[in-house]
Protein backbone atom coordinates (compact mmCIF):
# COMPACT_ATOMS: atom_id res chain seq x y z
CA UNK A 1 0.00 0.00 0.00
CA UNK A 2 1.63 3.09 -1.07
CA UNK A 3 0.60 6.21 1.93
CA UNK A 4 -0.07 9.52 0.96
CA UNK A 5 -2.44 10.57 3.71
CA UNK A 6 -2.38 10.68 7.54
CA UNK A 7 -6.35 9.48 7.34
CA UNK A 8 -4.58 6.15 5.16
CA UNK A 9 -1.71 6.13 7.72
CA UNK A 10 -3.88 6.27 11.09
CA UNK A 11 -6.40 3.88 10.09
CA UNK A 12 -3.51 1.30 9.03
CA UNK A 13 -1.63 1.52 12.53
CA UNK A 14 -5.58 1.36 14.86
CA UNK A 15 -5.22 -1.76 16.85
CA UNK A 16 -7.90 -4.41 15.11
CA UNK A 17 -8.46 -5.56 19.00
CA UNK A 18 -10.43 -2.50 19.74
CA UNK A 19 -12.62 -3.18 16.65
CA UNK A 20 -13.44 -6.67 17.63
CA UNK A 21 -13.83 -5.49 21.33
CA UNK A 22 -17.04 -3.07 19.68
CA UNK A 23 -18.36 -5.61 18.13
CA UNK A 24 -19.18 -7.84 21.23
CA UNK A 25 -19.98 -4.96 22.61
CA UNK A 26 -23.16 -4.19 19.92
CA UNK A 27 -23.78 -7.90 20.16
CA UNK A 28 -24.44 -7.98 24.17
CA UNK A 29 -27.24 -5.29 23.39
CA UNK A 30 -28.53 -5.13 19.55
CA UNK A 31 -29.99 -8.76 17.74
CA UNK A 32 -27.92 -9.54 14.34
CA UNK A 33 -30.38 -8.49 11.77
CA UNK A 34 -31.39 -4.65 13.13
CA UNK A 35 -30.98 -1.64 11.80
CA UNK A 36 -27.92 0.27 12.79
CA UNK A 37 -26.14 3.55 12.42
CA UNK A 38 -21.98 3.54 13.32
CA UNK A 39 -21.43 7.69 13.81
CA UNK A 40 -17.74 8.18 12.85
CA UNK A 41 -17.60 5.25 11.35
CA UNK A 42 -14.43 6.34 9.97
CA UNK A 43 -12.64 3.73 7.43
CA UNK A 44 -15.51 1.49 8.33
CA UNK A 45 -13.15 -1.22 9.85
CA UNK A 46 -16.21 -2.20 12.83
CA UNK A 47 -18.62 -1.63 9.69
CA UNK A 48 -17.41 -4.51 8.05
CA UNK A 49 -16.96 -6.71 10.89
CA UNK A 50 -21.32 -5.81 11.94
CA UNK A 51 -22.22 -6.42 8.52
CA UNK A 52 -20.35 -9.87 8.59
CA UNK A 53 -22.24 -10.40 11.81
CA UNK A 54 -25.64 -10.13 10.34
CA UNK A 55 -26.23 -6.26 10.70
CA UNK A 56 -27.89 -4.14 8.18
CA UNK A 57 -25.14 -1.36 8.74
CA UNK A 58 -24.62 2.62 7.56
CA UNK A 59 -21.33 3.97 8.45
CA UNK A 60 -21.55 8.14 8.95
CA UNK A 61 -18.69 10.24 8.75
CA UNK A 62 -17.50 13.76 8.32
CA UNK A 63 -14.91 12.68 6.28
CA UNK A 64 -15.32 11.64 2.65
CA UNK A 65 -11.42 10.77 2.78
CA UNK A 66 -12.72 8.71 5.68
CA UNK A 67 -15.13 6.61 3.73
CA UNK A 68 -13.10 6.35 0.84
CA UNK A 69 -11.24 4.29 2.47
CA UNK A 70 -14.41 2.67 4.09
CA UNK A 71 -15.65 1.94 0.40
CA UNK A 72 -12.43 0.12 0.01
CA UNK A 73 -12.79 -2.09 3.27
CA UNK A 74 -16.09 -3.02 2.52
CA UNK A 75 -15.46 -4.03 -1.08
CA UNK A 76 -12.22 -6.35 -0.09
CA UNK A 77 -14.35 -7.97 2.35
CA UNK A 78 -17.29 -8.62 0.13
CA UNK A 79 -19.45 -7.00 2.12
CA UNK A 80 -22.13 -4.40 1.85
CA UNK A 81 -23.27 -1.82 3.59
CA UNK A 82 -24.29 2.29 3.11
CA UNK A 83 -21.93 5.24 3.54
CA UNK A 84 -23.45 8.52 4.11
CA UNK A 85 -21.44 11.92 5.26
CA UNK A 86 -22.68 13.51 7.79
CA UNK A 87 -22.37 15.73 10.92
CA UNK A 88 -23.20 13.75 13.86
CA UNK A 89 -24.84 16.85 15.30
CA UNK A 90 -27.49 16.65 12.64
CA UNK A 91 -28.78 13.92 10.81
CA UNK A 92 -31.69 15.39 9.43
CA UNK A 93 -32.93 13.60 5.86
CA UNK A 94 -31.81 9.92 7.51
CA UNK A 95 -34.64 7.43 8.97
CA UNK A 96 -34.42 5.96 12.39
CA UNK A 97 -32.75 3.21 13.55
CA UNK A 98 -32.95 0.25 15.77
CA UNK A 99 -29.60 0.99 17.56
CA UNK A 100 -26.83 3.96 17.27
CA UNK A 101 -22.85 3.67 18.09
CA UNK A 102 -20.76 6.25 18.17
CA UNK A 103 -16.80 4.72 19.36
CA UNK A 104 -13.06 5.65 19.53
CA UNK A 105 -14.11 8.62 22.44
CA UNK A 106 -15.23 10.38 18.95
CA UNK A 107 -17.73 12.28 20.82
CA UNK A 108 -14.78 14.24 22.74
CA UNK A 109 -13.69 15.21 19.58
CA UNK A 110 -16.68 17.64 19.10
CA UNK A 111 -16.00 21.68 20.84
CA UNK A 112 -18.18 22.06 23.24
CA UNK A 113 -20.66 20.00 25.64
CA UNK A 114 -23.49 21.92 23.58
CA UNK A 115 -21.84 20.01 20.91
CA UNK A 116 -22.83 16.76 22.31
CA UNK A 117 -26.20 17.43 23.10
CA UNK A 118 -26.95 18.27 19.81
CA UNK A 119 -25.40 15.15 19.07
CA UNK A 120 -27.51 13.43 21.70
CA UNK A 121 -30.76 15.44 20.34
CA UNK A 122 -29.91 14.10 16.92
CA UNK A 123 -29.62 10.27 17.89
CA UNK A 124 -32.91 10.19 19.91
CA UNK A 125 -35.18 11.64 17.15
CA UNK A 126 -32.68 8.87 14.97
CA UNK A 127 -34.20 5.82 17.45
CA UNK A 128 -36.71 4.39 17.07
CA UNK A 129 -39.05 3.45 20.11
CA UNK A 130 -36.58 0.78 22.16
CA UNK A 131 -33.72 1.59 19.95
CA UNK A 132 -29.96 1.31 21.96
CA UNK A 133 -27.08 4.17 21.79
CA UNK A 134 -23.97 2.95 22.37
CA UNK A 135 -21.40 4.90 22.73
CA UNK A 136 -17.98 5.58 24.85
CA UNK A 137 -15.82 8.91 25.82
CA UNK A 138 -12.45 8.91 27.47
CA UNK A 139 -12.72 10.21 31.25
CA UNK A 140 -11.85 13.09 33.00
CA UNK A 141 -9.12 10.72 34.78
CA UNK A 142 -7.76 10.34 31.70
CA UNK A 143 -6.93 13.48 30.34
CA UNK A 144 -6.12 15.22 33.14
CA UNK A 145 -3.95 11.87 34.78
CA UNK A 146 -3.05 9.66 31.87
CA UNK A 147 -2.42 11.91 28.86
CA UNK A 148 -0.47 14.66 29.88
CA UNK A 149 3.14 14.03 29.09
CA UNK A 150 2.21 10.97 27.49
CA UNK A 151 4.24 9.72 24.78
CA UNK A 152 4.45 6.42 21.93
CA UNK A 153 6.72 5.67 19.18
CA UNK A 154 6.49 3.45 16.70
CA UNK A 155 8.62 2.14 14.11
CA UNK A 156 7.81 -0.71 11.95
CA UNK A 157 10.58 -3.66 10.93
CA UNK A 158 12.15 -2.18 7.80
CA UNK A 159 12.21 1.18 9.00
CA UNK A 160 10.31 2.08 6.01
CA UNK A 161 8.02 4.15 8.71
CA UNK A 162 7.44 5.92 11.71
CA UNK A 163 5.17 6.97 14.03
CA UNK A 164 5.55 9.72 17.04
CA UNK A 165 2.52 10.42 19.63
CA UNK A 166 2.73 13.36 22.33
CA UNK A 167 -0.14 14.18 24.40
CA UNK A 168 -0.28 17.03 26.89
CA UNK A 169 -3.51 19.01 28.81
CA UNK A 170 -4.74 21.45 26.86
CA UNK A 171 -4.95 24.52 29.74
CA UNK A 172 -7.17 26.21 27.96
CA UNK A 173 -10.46 23.88 28.99
CA UNK A 174 -11.33 21.94 31.78
CA UNK A 175 -10.49 18.09 31.04
CA UNK A 176 -8.91 18.94 27.47
CA UNK A 177 -6.14 17.23 25.74
CA UNK A 178 -3.66 18.09 23.07
CA UNK A 179 -2.46 15.18 20.90
CA UNK A 180 0.84 15.75 17.99
CA UNK A 181 0.73 13.28 15.65
CA UNK A 182 3.18 12.43 13.25
CA UNK A 183 3.94 10.20 10.61
CA UNK A 184 7.83 9.69 9.33
CA UNK A 185 7.56 7.57 5.46
CA UNK A 186 10.84 6.94 3.86
CA UNK A 187 11.14 8.02 0.27
CA UNK A 188 12.79 6.49 -2.80
CA UNK A 189 16.02 8.30 -2.17
CA UNK A 190 16.25 7.52 1.46
CA UNK A 191 14.69 11.26 2.77
CA UNK A 192 11.94 11.03 4.95
CA UNK A 193 8.23 13.31 4.59
CA UNK A 194 6.45 13.95 7.41
CA UNK A 195 3.16 13.81 7.44
CA UNK A 196 1.66 14.69 10.89
CA UNK A 197 -1.98 16.79 12.53
CA UNK A 198 -2.84 18.09 15.83
CA UNK A 199 -5.80 16.39 17.45
CA UNK A 200 -7.45 18.76 20.17
CA UNK A 201 -10.21 16.11 23.12
CA UNK A 202 -12.02 17.08 25.60
CA UNK A 203 -14.59 15.17 27.70
CA UNK A 204 -16.70 15.92 30.87
CA UNK A 205 -17.76 14.61 34.09
CA UNK A 206 -20.32 11.71 34.24
CA UNK A 207 -23.03 13.86 35.73
CA UNK A 208 -22.43 16.49 32.69
CA UNK A 209 -22.93 13.84 29.82
CA UNK A 210 -26.05 12.36 31.89
CA UNK A 211 -28.01 15.69 32.62
CA UNK A 212 -27.30 15.98 28.52
CA UNK A 213 -28.66 12.70 27.50
CA UNK A 214 -31.94 14.11 29.66
CA UNK A 215 -31.78 16.97 28.22
CA UNK A 216 -32.23 15.54 24.59
CA UNK A 217 -35.19 12.95 25.71
CA UNK A 218 -33.63 9.64 27.81
CA UNK A 219 -34.32 9.15 30.84
CA UNK A 220 -32.12 8.78 33.75
CA UNK A 221 -32.68 5.02 34.49
CA UNK A 222 -32.29 4.23 30.92
CA UNK A 223 -28.30 5.33 30.93
CA UNK A 224 -25.88 2.64 32.52
CA UNK A 225 -21.92 3.15 32.35
CA UNK A 226 -19.47 0.40 32.41
CA UNK A 227 -16.12 -0.29 31.84
CA UNK A 228 -14.15 -2.49 29.69
CA UNK A 229 -16.25 -2.79 26.76
CA UNK A 230 -19.12 -3.09 29.11
CA UNK A 231 -17.06 -6.17 30.81
CA UNK A 232 -16.62 -3.81 34.47
CA UNK A 233 -18.06 -1.29 36.82
CA UNK A 234 -16.50 2.35 36.65
CA UNK A 235 -14.10 2.87 39.23
CA UNK A 236 -11.66 6.07 39.90
CA UNK A 237 -8.91 5.34 37.40
CA UNK A 238 -11.45 4.29 34.72
CA UNK A 239 -10.02 5.45 31.45
CA UNK A 240 -13.13 5.16 28.89
CA UNK A 241 -16.60 5.00 30.00
CA UNK A 242 -19.20 2.78 28.07
CA UNK A 243 -22.70 4.42 27.74
CA UNK A 244 -25.88 1.82 26.99
CA UNK A 245 -28.77 4.07 26.60
CA UNK A 246 -31.74 2.92 25.88
CA UNK A 247 -34.95 4.95 24.00
CA UNK A 248 -37.96 5.03 26.19
CA UNK A 249 -40.94 2.46 24.29
CA UNK A 250 -40.60 -0.87 23.04
CA UNK A 251 -37.55 -2.43 23.26
CA UNK A 252 -35.76 -3.77 20.80
CA UNK A 253 -36.44 -7.67 20.03
CA UNK A 254 -34.61 -10.55 18.02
Amino acid sequence: MIYQTFAQLYDELFDPQLYDDWLQFVQAHVPAGRHLLDLAGGAGRLAVLLAQAGYRVVDADFSAEMLALADQHRQAAGVDFDLVEADMRDLSGLPKYDAITCFADSLCYLPDLAAVTATFRAVYEHLVPGGYFLFDVITPYQTDEVYPGFTYNFEDPDHARAFLWASYADDAIAHGVVHDLAFFIRQGDGSYQRIGEQHFERTYQQADLRAALEAAGFADEQIQVSADFGRQKPAAQTTRWFFTVQKPGQAVKG
